[in-house]
C-alpha cells in the first residue's frame, strides 16, 4: 500500500502579499504535478493535512478551478480541516464552509475526530484517524488531539493532525513537542500547520512526519530556502518506507518571494521608532507650543481663566502619560 501525503495548499484566487509570481497559476501547476506523482507512484490513498483553502468560503469559481485538477488524482483523498478552512477556529462551522461543501459532494472524505476509517489494500489493513484544528489545540493535553484512542484490528494505524507539532522547542508560539506524544498508539503521525516542516522523527518504531506546506506564503528566510514537496509512504513488506518528492514545478524561493517588502517593512519600523524617539525628545517644545496656542485662543475668545486653566491641566496630564 502506498500513501501520498501533502498539506497546506491554501487554495485562493489571488496573490499573497509576499509573492511576485502569478500565485494561482503556480498553484495549479503544483496540483497538476501532485496528480502526476500520485499516478506515477500508483498510490492507493492520498491524505491532505489541512488548510485545503486559504479562506473558509472561497468563491465557487476559485474552488472549481482547483478541484478540476485534484479530482484527477487516481485514488481517494482524505483530509482534515485546518485553521484556514473553518470560521473562528471552530470545527463546528465546517458545514458552512467550502471544505464541508466539497466533502458533501464526495470530492474528498473528511476524517471525523474520534472515528476510525479502515482501508484494506494489497493485503494491508490501515486504520486512519484525524483531528481538525480547533482553538484549544496545542493548549490542552496533547493526547486528546495527537493520539487516537487505540490501534485496533489493523496492521498500521495512521493519525493526521493539523497542529503545531515540532521536533524541538520554539519560543513565543503555542506548540506540542514530538517527545510529548511518543506513547501514541498510531504507527504514523502526519502533521500539517507548521509550513516549514521538520526532518522525519522516528522513536521506538513510531513515525512523526511533516514534509512542509505545498505553498510558500511568507517571505521568511526559512521559507525562501525551503523547497515544496510531497511525502510518499510505502507500507509494502511490513516496513514504513518514506520518500520526499520535491516538486519540479516549484521555483527557487528567491524568484517567487519578494524580499523587497521585508526591507520596506523593516525601514518603516525603523522610521516609526525614530519618529517616536523624536517626539519624546521634543515633547517639551511641543507642549510649550500647545500651551501658547491655548493661551492665544483663550485671549481671542475671551474665555474665563478657569476654562484656560482646565485646558492646560489636561495638556499637562497628557504630557505626563506620554513621558511615562
Amino acid at each position: 500500500m502506498r500513501i501520498l501525503f501533502f498539506t497546506d495548499t491554501h487554495l485562493r484566487g489571488n496573490n499573497p502579499e509576499s509573492r511576485k509570481d502569478d500565485f494561482p497559476a503556480t498553484l495549479k501547476r503544483k496540483l497538476a504535478e501532485v496528480v502526476a506523482i500520485a499516478s506515477d507512484y500508483q498510490v492507493d490513498l492520498v491524505i491532505h493535512g489541512g488548510d485545503v483553502f486559504d479562506l473558509p468560503v472561497p468563491s465557487l469559481t476559485v474552488t472549481a478551478s482547483y478541484f478540476n485538477i485534484l479530482q484527477k488524482i487516481p485514488a481517494p483523498i482524505y483530509a482534515i480541516a485546518g485553521n484556514h478552512d473553518i470560521f473562528a477556529h471552530n470545527p463546528a462551522t465546517l458545514e458552512r464552509t467550502m471544505l464541508g461543501f466539497i466533502a458533501g459532494l464526495g470530492l474528498l472524505h473528511l476524517l471525523v475526530p474520534g472515528e476510525k476509517v479502515y482501508i484494506e489494500k494489497k493485503g494491508i489493513r490501515l486504520q486512519l484517524t484525524g483531528q481538525h484544528y480547533h482553538y484549544d489545540i496545542d493548549a490542552r493535553d496533547p493526547a486528546l488531539d495527537y493520539m487516537p484512542s487505540d490501534k485496533k484490528d489493523c496492521d498500521v494505524a495512521v493519525h493526521v493532525v493539523h497542529g503545531m507539532l515540532l521536533d524541538k522547542p520554539f519560543p513565543l508560539i503555542r506548540h506540542t513537542l514530538v517527545e510529548q506524544i511518543v506513547k501514541t498508539p498510531a504507527d504514523i503521525t502526519l502533521c500539517g500547520h507548521n509550513h516549514i516542516g521538520f526532518a522525519d522523527v522516528v522513536v521506538d518504531g513510531k513515525y512523526f512526519l511533516n514534509c512542509g506546506a505545498l505553498v510558500r506564503l511568507s517571505n521568511h528566510p526559512e521559507e525562501i530556502k525551503r523547497w515544496p514537496q510531497v511525502l510518499i509512504i510505502d507500507l509494502s513488506g511490513g516496513g514504513v518506507k518514506r520518500e520526499r518528492v520535491r516538486l519540479q514545478s516549484a521555483l527557487p524561493g528567491e524568484e517567487v518571494l519578494d524580499r523587497e517588502k521585508i526591507r520596506l517593512r523593516e525601514e518603516k519600523s525603523q522610521r516609526l521608532a525614530e519618529f517616536i524617539q523624536a517626539l519624546k525628545q521634543e515633547q517639551d517644545l511641543a507642549f510649550t507650543s500647545v500651551n501658547a496656542i491655548v493661551n492665544a485662543i483663550a485671549q481671542q475668545e475671551g474665555l474665563e481663566p478657569a476654562v484656560r486653566e482646565e485646558a492646560l491641566k489636561r495638556i499637562a496630564a497628557a504630557q505626563e502619560r506620554l513621558g511615562g
